[in-house]
């Protein structure tokens, strides 16, 4: 029979899937000896069934009930029992961290008798009315559907009414009202009372976090995070302890290092008199942690202690949640901690060289997303700018955009195109919608540990918490700072790196990691700063354990010169179409428009010394490394005017009297006799060589007279030919033997051997189907994946993005766009066919990817399952590309995918 039921005793770290994140590092600790108030985990198992069936399993709360008797036994309480009664706190606890995306409930087991029974003294009678109210807020709105709002409502109510700056200043017989206005809240809003069984409250809180799985901040989040919605989340139910007790009590959260930078050191959030949800929550602001060495030093002692035993034993960054109940220090999770991108790459570096972990591992923990936010803009501060307000560096970067004070605003305003910043006095797990829509969030309270950091942290979102500059003011949909007022839709600028907030639009720089990378990626000396010296150095790491080349997409001397300062290792795609455009149109639209073959092969010769001049300048800046250079592959109607645009200004011409002239009527019935209704099958790629004469020639003339000329000036050109779009090897023999053919009358005009290897693009189903009898006549593959998507999938990338992939994204028909990381039970399964039967036919056949699928990670990785040779990016992936080839070529075990 299944176990649904574990004891924090029975678990350890290695068992998240079946006991989510939380449980099973709770479970670890346990094993570890650390203190950690007694439990016990649902599993997510049991939420399986609870969401696919509506119901628990059916011995779900005999199994919580055994366990119940357990803990009441170890810890001398009994659940329900008036005199000092045993109250559990309620949690979720994903596989995957998901911070405050689901639901939690404490104190758990109150009612109007055991309330009663914990004020027994004096001192303990508002730690008992606080922790009641505390029950009635969560419990009412997470289990109950009473809007939160409503009970914060009313304790703002009461604090103006008994002038409170915060609720601690709230006396009993204040918490004692509260808990009526709040009893009569559920009551009036719930259409039931507030249940006082505390079985039955322990039973719905259990259903309430199972159910929170599918809640619509957590589904919005694992659609961002790309986590399966098939995992669910386990239960964490647990003996309550006490921050709330008075001075000598408080919850934290603490860093074994700082998670926006990686400098060692005590990083932290501390709140006396407080339970943990309040130092999450960001509603009161907290101290920094080092103060609790002044305020308890014996607990911060011990903590320092715990801090340092837990980073050993994890060999990471950990992320700690802590209580303190009068002097006793209590651990109540701990996770490897989220980090920024500059973070990443330190920590990984330091704990190489402190010996806790390898080389390898140290490239595991970072990853191309990592690398790409180090290569954003940062401001330009060197003039003068307008600052308004500092607080907490939270989450670093660089980010412009127009106040709004509302999650639902900011999305409406970011899908209208335009950048927003989040203003909110903190964050709540309903604010999600807005942060994922926004680029930089700003709150006016809370610290590096509240909602609003560790989301925006996770997300790479720009953040800066705890601004107590400036005041909110909701009602006015603006805030005020100093003598200055921001209403909603003024433009201000975030500095998530030095917690700067200023007015108007700062202009932006290129970051210190991409002016690296822009001079060529230099060994970094004693100038440099250490996030480059970082870089560099797992780079290196990458590029050594790398099997994978990495190409670059580049079409011009200018693209192939920066591809090769950021790394690349030659050209995997050289697109000839790109040099047909501006001033060279007249040239092309005169060759479509020849009446017989001299007129075309005087258009054709007259293109002939601009594209070798192109070849000659990419092949330069490649030297030495291969340039992959695709034959023309759009229709030629591309190069005329469109043609209702040109039907119209004829139209218009006639109108006024003003007789088309005979180039217009001859334009004219061109593009009307070029005219297709799905462009993207029809006259193109492989089919124009084959159908208009002399342009293969042209174009492979080109190239071999550009490789004659760099090689007679010292050169090391090395040109290969790739021909678009084949369905069949029948198309690719008739073009090769072209090919072949120029390449032999170039030879003997220069008395100069020239040899390109002839390749092709895998772009078309039939094409991945037949590659065996493809690799025939082929020297190399190059897989296009952006057509090889659209034409598998069915989709024309243009329109479809726009018109439901919103829809199909939220449905979780998939759960990224195909366009962005390859498919792989679809597309991927036609490239592994092609792969395989063409290295079958050809041994040793090179093979590489050249759309954009190249340049993102997890693509990438997928392509060095597969046995690729190269991919080939945009020069500005290549870093990116770089590090996830390198990643990619660890073990599966060793990879770390968090």
């Amino acid at each position: 029979m299944t176990r649904y039921v574990y004891d924090f005793t029975e678990g350890d770290r290695s068992m998240a899937a079946l006991l989510g994140g939380k449980g099973a590092n709770l479970a670890e600790m346990t094993r570890m000896g650390l203190p950690v108030p007694p439990g016990f985990t649902v599993t997510t198992d049991a939420c399986r069934v609870f969401l696919t069936t509506g119901r628990p399993p059916a011995q779900l709360d005999q199994e919580v009930a055994a366990h119940l008797a357990t803990l009441e036994e170890a810890s001398g309480k009994r659940l329900g029992q008036v005199d000092n009664p045993l109250l559990l706190s309620v949690r979720s606890g994903a596989r995957f961290s998901m911070p405050g995306m689901m639901d939690t409930i404490l104190d758990v087991g109150l009612n109007d008798h055991c309330a009663m029974g914990l004020a027994t003294s004096p001192e303990r009678q508002r730690f008992a009315w606080d922790s009641y109210r505390r029950l009635l807020q969560m419990f009412g709105s997470t289990v109950m559907g009473v809007e939160s709002g409503l009970f914060q409502d009313a304790l703002t109510v009461l604090r103006l009414e008994r002038g409170a700056a915060d609720d601690t200043e709230l006396d009993t017989s204040d918490l004692i009202r509260l808990v009526e206005a709040f009893k009569d809240l559920i009551r009036e809003r719930a259409e039931e009372a507030f249940p006082q069984h505390p079985a039955e409250q322990l039973r719905r809180a259990v259903h309430a976090v199972f159910s929170s799985w599918n809640s619509e901040r957590a589904r919005l989040y694992r659609r961002r995070e790309h986590i399966p919605d098939d995992l669910g989340t386990a239960v964490n139910i647990q003996a309550m302890v006490f921050g709330n007790l008075g001075p000598d009590s408080g919850s934290g959260v603490a860093f074994t290092r700082d998670p926006a930078t990686g400098r060692p050191g005590v990083y932290g959030d501390y709140l006396p008199n407080a339970q943990g949800e309040d130092v999450v929550a960001g509603i009161r602001n907290t101290v920094p942690l080092q103060d609790l060495a002044h305020l308890d030093p014996g607990s911060f002692a011990r903590l320092r202690d715990t801090m340092a035993t837990l980073e050993a034993h994890y060999r990471d960054l950990c992320d700690i949640e802590f209580t303190i109940e009068r002097g006793t220090l209590w651990m109540l999770q701990t996770r490897v901690g989220k980090r920024t991108a500059q973070a990443a790459f330190s920590i990984a570096t330091q704990l190489t060289d402190e010996g806790l972990i390898d080389p390898p591992d140290a490239l595991a923990r970072v990853d191309g997303p990592a690398l790409a936010q180090l290569m954003f803009p940062r401001f330009d501060t060197s003039g003068p700018t307008d600052v308004i307000a500092h607080g907490t560096p939270a989450s670093p970067g660089a980010a412009v955009g127009e106040a709004v004070f509302d999650s639902a605003e900011a999305v409406r305003r970011a899908v209208e195109g335009r950048p927003v910043v989040l203003v909110r006095q903190e964050t709540t797990p309903d604010d999600l919608p807005g942060m994922v829509a926004a680029q930089a969030v700003l709150t006016s309270r809370g610290g590096k540990t509240s909602h609003a950091a560790v989301v925006a942290r996770g997300m790479g979102k720009v953040c800066v918490c705890g601004a107590e500059d400036i005041t909110v003011d909701l009602q006015r949909r603006a805030f005020t700072a100093g003598g200055t007022t921001v209403s909603e839709g003024a433009v201000i600028s975030v500095d998530g790196s030095d917690g700067v907030v200023r007015l108007g639009a700062v202009p932006l720089i290129d970051s210190e990691v991409m002016r690296w990378f822009d001079a060529g990626s230099p060994t970094p000396d004693s100038r440099a700063g250490q996030t480059v010296r970082d870089v560099h150095r797992l780079l290196q790491q990458a590029d050594s354990l790398g099997h994978m080349e990495v190409r670059a997409n580049a079409d011009t001397p200018e693209d192939a010169a920066r591809a090769r300062r950021f790394g690349a290792q030659g050209i995997g795609l050289c697109r000839t179409e790109h040099m047909f455009l501006g001033e060279r149109r007249p040239l092309v639209e005169a060759m479509i428009l020849a009446a017989d073959d001299a007129a075309r092969e005087a258009a054709l010769a007259a293109l002939l010394p601009l594209q070798r001049e192109d070849f000659t300048g990419i092949l330069q800046a490649m030297d030495g490394l291969p340039v992959t250079i695709r034959l023309l592959d759009p229709p030629l109607h591309e190069f005329l005017p469109d043609l209702t645009e040109l039907s119209v200004h004829l139209a218009r011409q006639e109108a006024l009297g003003t007789p088309p002239t005979p180039h217009d009527t001859e334009l004219l019935a061109a593009v009307t006799r070029m005219h297709e209704q799905n462009p993207m099958l029809g006259l193109r790629g492989v089919r124009l060589g084959l159908v208009v004469p002399g342009l293969v020639a042209m174009q492979v003339r080109a190239i071999a007279e550009a490789v004659v000329a760099r090689s007679r000036a010292g050169g090391d050109p090395r040109a290969e030919i790739m021909v678009p779009l084949v369905d069949a090897v029948e198309e690719l023999h008739l073009v090769k033997q072209e090919v072949e053919r120029v390449l032999q009358e170039v030879s003997a005009e220069a008395r100069f051997p020239v040899r390109c290897p002839v390749g092709t693009m895998i772009e078309l189903p039939r094409a991945a189907l037949t590659a065996g009898r493809i690799a025939e006549d082929a020297a190399f593959f190059s897989f296009g994946t952006n057509d090889l998507t659209q034409t598998t999938w069915g989709f024309s990338r243009d329109d479809v993005e726009a018109a439901f992939f919103s829809v199909y994204l939220d449905k979780g028909i998939f759960p990224v766009s195909p366009f962005e990381t390859i498919d792989r039970e679809g597309v991927g399964r036609l490239v592994e066919i092609a792969v395989a039967e063409g290295r079958a036919a050809r041994p040793g056949l090179k093979i590489g990817v050249c759309g954009e699928h190249g340049g993102d990670p997890t693509s990438v990785r997928y392509f060095h399952t597969l046995g690729l040779d190269y991919v080939s990016c945009s020069p500005f992936r290549i870093p990116v590309a770089r590090l996830e080839a390198g990643r990619a070529a660890l073990s599966t075990t060793d990879v770390d995918t968090r």
